[in-house]
C-alpha cells in the first residue's frame, strides 16, 4: 500500500503531495491526523511548505462518510476532531504553505485549498463545497473559508454547493492565483524561488502578522506590527 503522503525536503523548503490520486485525494480521518502531524513537524524549520495533490485532482473531499444519524451528539462532535485541528494545523503552521491546485478541489479539498497562505490554481481548476446538495450542513467547511472569502461568497458557494472556477475562485478570496495548467508547476516552482531569496525571519514575520494581527483592535495591530517590524529589521540573520 502506498503511503499517504509523499514528503521531500531541499533544504529549508518542504513538498508534500497527497499520494492517492486512484482514490481523487480525498482524505480519510486518519490522513487527516497525519497531515496536522507533518504541518508541526514542518513548522519547526521550514522556510515554507509546498502542498500538492498527486495525479489528475487536487483533493475531491472526505472518505469514509458522516456518522451513522444515531450518534450521540456529543460523540459526534467528537468524531471531527480530526478534520478541525487538520483545518487548525494550516493556521498555526510558522511557515506558509503554498497549495497548487489542479483539477477539482471539493469539500475537504476546497477547505484545504482555502487554508493555504498562498493558493496557485491551474485555470482549470474547479472548487465547491457540495454538502448541502448531500443534506449535509456545511458548517466544518466553512469554518476554514470564513477568514478568508467574504460573507456573500462563502453563502453562495455553501447555498448553491455549485463547482465554480478558478477565477471565480480567485475572486471569492479562495484562490490567490489562477495560471494556465501547463504552466502550473513552473509557476509554483518560480515563486518558490522567489520566496527563497527572502531573508527566512521575513518570511516567518509576513504569517506571523497575517495570522495574528487580523481581529486585533487597531492600536493592538499597530503595536503588534511595530514589535515585530523592530525585532525582525533588526535580526542579524536578515542581512546574512
Amino acid at each position: 500500500m502506498p503511503d499517504n503522503f509523499i514528503v521531500t525536503r531541499d533544504g529549508d523548503v518542504t513538498t508534500i503531495v497527497t499520494n492517492k490520486a486512484d482514490d481523487g485525494n480525498r482524505f480519510s480521518d486518519a490522513m487527516a491526523i497525519e497531515m496536522a502531524g507533518l504541518l508541526d513537524a514542518e513548522s519547526k524549520s521550514a522556510r515554507l511548505v509546498l502542498f500538492k495533490g498527486a495525479g489528475r485532482d487536487f483533493c475531491t473531499g472526505r472518505s469514509g462518510g458522516m456518522p451513522p444519524v444515531s450518534t450521540e451528539a456529543y460523540e459526534f462532535r467528537d468524531g471531527f476532531e480530526a478534520v478541525f485541528n487538520c483545518y487548525d494545523s494550516f493556521r498555526r503552521c510558522k511557515a506558509p504553505v503554498i497549495g497548487v491546485i489542479q483539477g477539482k478541489a471539493l469539500g475537504f479539498g476546497c477547505s484545504l485549498a482555502s487554508l493555504c497562505d498562498i493558493t496557485i490554481a491551474a485555470d482549470n481548476a474547479t472548487f465547491a463545497l457540495p454538502e448541502t446538495s448531500h443534506k449535509i450542513m456545511p458548517t466544518a467547511a466553512m469554518s476554514a473559508l470564513i477568514d478568508r472569502v467574504s460573507r456573500k461568497a462563502l453563502m453562495h458557494i455553501a447555498y448553491t454547493a455549485e463547482e465554480i472556477s478558478a477565477e471565480h475562485a480567485m475572486i471569492a478570496g479562495i484562490v490567490s492565483s489562477v495560471v494556465p495548467a501547463a504552466q502550473l508547476e513552473a509557476s509554483a516552482t518560480a515563486l518558490v524561488e522567489k520566496m527563497k531569496k527572502i531573508p527566512k525571519p521575513a518570511v516567518l514575520a509576513v504569517k506571523e502578522f497575517t495570522m495574528n494581527g487580523i481581529g486585533l483592535s487597531n492600536n493592538a495591530m499597530l503595536a503588534f506590527a511595530k514589535n515585530l517590524h523592530a525585532t525582525v529589521n533588526s535580526y542579524s540573520k536578515m542581512r546574512s
